[in-house]
C-alpha cells in the first residue's frame, strides 16, 4: 500500500478543518434556536459610527479641536424639594360598543321634598361565562274552515336542516378551533360542564356541514384571488392521518397564495411540496409573484406572462445565521439591508402613493443595492463557500436580481412577511390540535383559513361575520356570493 504524500495530509487537514467549521456553526445555531433570541432586529455594534434611530448612518460625525481650557469651579446648594403627590390619570374609559347594563340605586334616606340634581355613574367591567341557550320556535297550528287544511307558520332556514345547533353555535365551535385554535374535544369538555354532552363525531359533522354550505363562497374568494395581478407565495406543513399509513401521519402542505393590495389570503391542500400544486393552481395567473426562492417555484421563470421576485428577509435571516461565523462581514450585510427597509418604513409612515414609493426607491435604494451587490461578490470569492457566511453571500448573489426587483414597481413588498403573517394560524393550531383527521379534513381547514384569514387582514370581527354569513347563505342568491365574501360583506338588518 502506498504511503499517503504531504499534499495528501494537506487535504485531508484542510478537509477536517472544514467539517469542524460546519460543525460549530450547526452547533451555534442550534443553542441559538434553543436558547437565543426568536426576532431578527439588528442593532449595530460600531459605536464609531453611530446609526439614527431608522437604521440610515448619521449624515456627518462632529469633529472639534480643544484651543483653550479653562478651570470651572463648582458650589454645592442643597435645595429642599418638596414631594407632590402623582396625579392619576384616571381610570381607562371603557369601549362604547359593549353593552351596559343599567342598575339604579336610590338613596336609603326618604327623599320625599328632595330635588334631583343629577347623578354618578360608577363602571365596572364584567364577565359571565359564554351560554348555551336554547331557541325554540313555538309554531302556531290553525285548521281551516270546512275541515280544508291546517295553517302553521313556516320555520326559517337553518344552516344545517335537521341539526340541533344553531349559526351562533357552528360558528363558535368554528371560530373557538380555526382563530383562538380550541381543539374539538376541549370544547367537548367546555359543553360538558355546562350540562351538554356533544360528542366528538356530532362535532366533526357539525364542521363538516359548515365548510360545505361556505364551499361556494370559498370559491369566489380563490377565484378572485387569482385573478391578481401580484400575489405572494409560501408553503407550510401539515400532519394528516391517513388510513395508508398504520402508526404514522403524512405529511401534507398548505400552498398559500395572498394578495396583499387587496388583502385577500387563500389556503390550497395538497399531500406534498411538489411543483405540481403551484403549477396547476396558478396556470392562468399573470403578474408578479413573490416567494422565498424555493426550488418548485423556478419552473415559472420559464413562464413569460410571470415576472418572480424574491424576499429580502430570508436574505436578511441568512445574514443573521452567519453572525457567529464572521460577524464583520454580517454585521455589514445586516446593517446595509437595514438601510433598505428604513426606506421602506418611512414610506409607509408617509402613506405615499405607488409612483412617489417608485420614485424614492430609485433614487435612494437602488444606489445601495447596486453597491451592496458589488460588495457581496467581492468577499464570496475570499469566502468558504460552505461556511454561514459564504451560503448567505452565495444565496442572495445567485437571486440578487430577484431581490433588487422590487424598487421597479411601487406597489411590491420588499419581502414576502405578508403571506407569512397568514400562516402563523396554522402554526399554532398544530401545536394544539397536533393534526387534521385525513386529506379532506384538511381540505376544509384550508378553506376556513382562507375565509378567516381574509377576516383578520380587514380587522373585521370573525364571529359576527361567520355567524351572519352561516345564517343568510342557504337564502342567498348563488350569481350574488361575492356579496358574503369577508372584504365585501355587509351585516344583515336581521
Amino acid at each position: 500500500m502506498q504511503a499517503a504524500t504531504a499534499p495528501d495530509y494537506k487535504i485531508l487537514y484542510e478537509q477536517s478543518q472544514l467539517e469542524m467549521l460546519q460543525l460549530k456553526q450547526q452547533l451555534q445555531q442550534l443553542q441559538k434556536m434553543i436558547f437565543g433570541s426568536k426576532h431578527e432586529r439588528f442593532v449595530p455594534t460600531d459605536t464609531a459610527h453611530p446609526q439614527l434611530s431608522l437604521g440610515i448612518p448619521a449624515e456627518s460625525i462632529a469633529t472639534g479641536t480643544v484651543v483653550n481650557t479653562q478651570k470651572i469651579t463648582y458650589t454645592k446648594n442643597t435645595v429642599v424639594v418638596e414631594a407632590q403627590p402623582l396625579q392619576h390619570p384616571g381610570r381607562m374609559k371603557l369601549p362604547e360598543s359593549l353593552r351596559r347594563e343599567q342598575i339604579i340605586i336610590e338613596p336609603t334616606a326618604d327623599t320625599t321634598g328632595c330635588k334631583k340634581m343629577g347623578e354618578e355613574i360608577t363602571e365596572v367591567l364584567e364577565y359571565q361565562p359564554g351560554e348555551l341557550y336554547v331557541k325554540q320556535y313555538k309554531r302556531i297550528k290553525y285548521a281551516k274552515p270546512d275541515n280544508a287544511g291546517v295553517l302553521i307558520g313556516e320555520l326559517p332556514s337553518r344552516p344545517i336542516q335537521k341539526a340541533m345547533a344553531g349559526e351562533g353555535l357552528l360558528g363558535q365551535i368554528v371560530i373557538d378551533k380555526y382563530v383562538d385554535h380550541l381543539p374539538l374535544y376541549r370544547q367537548m369538555q367546555r359543553f360538558e360542564r355546562s350540562g351538554v354532552k356533544l360528542s366528538y363525531s356530532t362535532l366533526t359533522d357539525w364542521v363538516s356541514d359548515t365548510c360545505k354550505l361556505i364551499t361556494p363562497l370559498f370559491e369566489a374568494l380563490k377565484t378572485e384571488v387569482l385573478q391578481s395581478n401580484y400575489l405572494h407565495a409560501d408553503e407550510t406543513p401539515i400532519k394528516v392521518i391517513d388510513k395508508d399509513k398504520q402508526g404514522a401521519t403524512h405529511r401534507g402542505y398548505y400552498w398559500v397564495y395572498q394578495n396583499s393590495i387587496d388583502k385577500i389570503v387563500f389556503f390550497d391542500y395538497q399531500e406534498g411540496r411538489g411543483r405540481e400544486g403551484p403549477t396547476e393552481i396558478l396556470k392562468t395567473f399573470t403578474g408578479y409573484l413573490q416567494t422565498d426562492g424555493y426550488v418548485a417555484y423556478d419552473v415559472f421563470d420559464k413562464k413569460d406572462n410571470i415576472t418572480q421576485i424574491h424576499c429580502m428577509a430570508h436574505a436578511r435571516r441568512m445574514f443573521n445565521e452567519a453572525m457567529d461565523n464572521d460577524h464583520s462581514l454580517a454585521e455589514h450585510a445586516m446593517q446595509e439591508i437595514q438601510k433598505l427597509y428604513a426606506i421602506e418604513r418611512n414610506c409607509r409612515e408617509q402613506n405615499l402613493s405607488f409612483d412617489e414609493i417608485k420614485t424614492i426607491r430609485q433614487q435612494q435604494s437602488v444606489p445601495i443595492l447596486s453597491s451592496l451587490g458589488k460588495w457581496m461578490k467581492d468577499e464570496y470569492i475570499k469566502a468558504i463557500p460552505k461556511s454561514s457566511i459564504g451560503k448567505a453571500l452565495g444565496y442572495s448573489i445567485e437571486r440578487w436580481k430577484k431581490l433588487s426587483l422590487y424598487t421597479e414597481n411601487g406597489m411590491l413588498n420588499i419581502d414576502n412577511n405578508p403571506v407569512e403573517n397568514s400562516i402563523r394560524p396554522v402554526a399554532l393550531g398544530r401545536k394544539n390540535y397536533l393534526f387534521a383527521g385525513s386529506h379532506e379534513a384538511a381540505k376544509r381547514s384550508g378553506m376556513l383559513y382562507s375565509l378567516l384569514g381574509t377576516c383578520k387582514m380587514h380587522g373585521i370581527e370573525p364571529y359576527g361575520w361567520l355567524k351572519d354569513v352561516l345564517l343568510r347563505i342557504a337564502d342567498h342568491p348563488i350569481n350574488k356570493i361575492e356579496q358574503l365574501l369577508p372584504h365585501r360583506w355587509t351585516k344583515s338588518e336581521l
